[in-house]
């Protein structure tokens, strides 16, 4: 990952390949963002009447290069485009900043240093942007085979290497506040990008015994506990839902329990992710075109355990338990077949309407498992319904819940990661359609509001009095375009910073 620094560095005396400045969107054209005064007045002031010839209009994610002026000792000035002028005595706003720092880190692929020149006017700041940075900076090469060389260095035949260094220029190094803030970044960014890199990881490497290996090693290097439920044990213990998803896979499903405990904690929480390692649909069997990115269907499982191990190397002080439920979802003489009934774990039954309504099932047994132990709140992430995205795009999640406070809360924490989300509802007329004449309940109802069908199915298996919020990222949990901001193309870790913030704020006793 790309390495971080915070200096107060004068940028013309700054060895670095690249001065990385700020321009905003004014009224008049193109403004300089504070930060950039040294490069501006190496320009004469005329910088931002530069930037404007050369086409910049400080519009969000807009990259301009231009030669350094004469006396710097980095060759290239970086101009990344913030938005719009904030009004007087009003900041950036911290998703500008990141998305800003973002685009230039992409835009400096191959550079060994880059100093960043952006408005830090406090730590908050730089935590944004040291995010933007390590996330913008993303790359997945583990399959391309010239990547690397023997001694582990990106070889010229296959692109570019990410940025090795950033350094923020306006940092204050030895100040607290900013050096945490940088920590904090760092911890979150290096586990968002873990989990993009399962999001990416090929399904004929990544099947449910692969994750839940990858998830103890983590656990075991950070200090959390790890329980592997494999297919004796979920027999065993009656789980009917992943074992009925997983029946039709050469692949045994897993469901796998992390646990990170402070001693100074008073509240609880518990994450729960669907892991379809696979998702073909099953007997259901997706139609053609729509197969190629189903290895992204374990991203909802991919974003709770990044989460936990977040939550565990910034040590705070709440309670996390991580539920990962995975498996594989084929086809085959041993798949669930429309019609099938299955009995969860809760001993609740359910008729299988549509196999490719998987992820609702495997889901419905790992909220009944973390409702046993009575945590203050649960949320599941899941990427759970074309519905959803149909509603909201490619790059807003839905949040449901079963408590209106809650489900604002958690919008609240997302909007604040920058991570664009809305709050959607369970409209109690939409549970009627689950009815079943053979079941307990159906795994499909209405085709209209699909999306907040499965929100309602899920809702039956949380245990009683328990807060739960249900965060559908079907959309943004990979990106089929072409990267933006710091988002990549591919898996993006869409829900990893919502969570962490939610038990942060949980930690400090403002959330719960």
């Amino acid at each position: 990952m790309t390495a971080l620094t915070l200096s107060t560095a004068a940028a013309p005396g700054l060895r670095a390949d690249a001065i990385v400045i700020g321009v905003a969107k004014g009224a008049d054209g193109p403004s300089v963002a504070p930060g950039a005064e040294a490069v501006d007045k190496a320009y004469d002031g005329r910088l931002a009447g530069v930037l404007e010839t050369l086409g910049a209009s400080g519009a969000e994610g807009e990259v301009t290069k231009l030669p350094a002026p004469a006396g710097f000792k980095a060759p290239v000035v970086v101009a990344v485009g913030l938005g719009a002028e904030p009004e007087k005595d009003a900041g950036f706003d911290a998703e500008a900043l990141r998305r800003a720092a973002g685009a230039a880190a992409r835009a400096l692929a191959g550079a060994k240093k880059a100093a960043f020149a952006l408005p830090l006017a406090e730590a908050a700041d730089a935590g944004v942007v040291a995010e933007g940075v390590l996330l913008g900076a993303y790359s997945f090469d583990a399959y391309k085979e010239s990547a690397k060389d023997g001694k582990g260095a990106r070889s010229k035949g296959n692109g570019k290497a990410p940025l090795a260094e950033a350094a923020l220029l306006g940092g204050k190094p030895r100040d607290k506040a900013f050096k945490a803030a940088v920590e904090r970044a760092a911890a979150v960014a290096e586990e968002l990008n873990r989990a993009r890199d399962l999001v990416n990881t090929p399904p004929n490497d990544l099947n449910p015994e692969a994750f839940a290996a990858v998830a103890q090693a983590a656990a075991k290097e950070h200090g959390i506990k790890v329980q592997v439920l494999d297919e004796k044990a979920l027999v065993k213990g009656g789980y009917g839902g992943i074992l009925g998803v997983g029946a039709g896979s050469a692949s045994g499903p897993r469901l796998v329990k992390l646990s990170y405990t402070s001693s100074k904690a008073k509240k609880s929480l518990a994450f729960v992710g669907k892991g379809i390692t696979y998702d073909s649909g099953g007997i259901s069997l997706k139609p053609a075109g729509h197969n190629e990115t189903m290895k992204c269907d374990m991203a909802g499982a991919a974003a709770v355990f990044a989460a936990v191990v977040a939550a565990a190397r910034l040590g705070l002080e709440v309670n996390v338990t991580g539920w990962l439920a995975l498996a594989e979802n084929m086809p085959s003489g041993s798949a669930t077949r429309p019609g099938d009934v299955l009995r969860m774990y809760s001993g609740k039954t359910v008729e299988v309407l549509n196999t490719d309504a998987e992820g609702r099932l495997v889901l419905a047994d790992a909220l009944w498992a973390a409702s046993q132990e009575k945590p203050d709140a649960i949320i599941d992430v899941a990427t759970l319904t074309g519905a959803m995205m149909l509603a909201l795009g490619s790059r807003t999640y839905g949040i449901m819940a079963n408590d209106d406070a809650f489900r604002s809360a958690v919008h609240e924490a997302a909007e604040e990661s920058g991570e664009p989300a809305w709050p959607m509802p369970l409209p109690e007329h939409l549970r009627k359609g689950m009815d079943s004449p053979t079941a307990d309940i159906a795994n499909m109802g209405e085709r209209m509001g699909g999306g907040l069908v499965a929100g309602l199915f899920l809702r039956e298996f949380v245990g009683e009095g328990i807060t739960w919020a249900h965060l559908d990222i079907a959309g943004p949990a990979f990106n089929e375009g072409g990267p933006f901001g710091y988002t990549p193309k591919g898996g993006t870790g869409t829900a990893v910073r919502t969570l962490v913030r939610v038990a942060e704020l949980t930690a400090a006793g403002e959330l719960g």
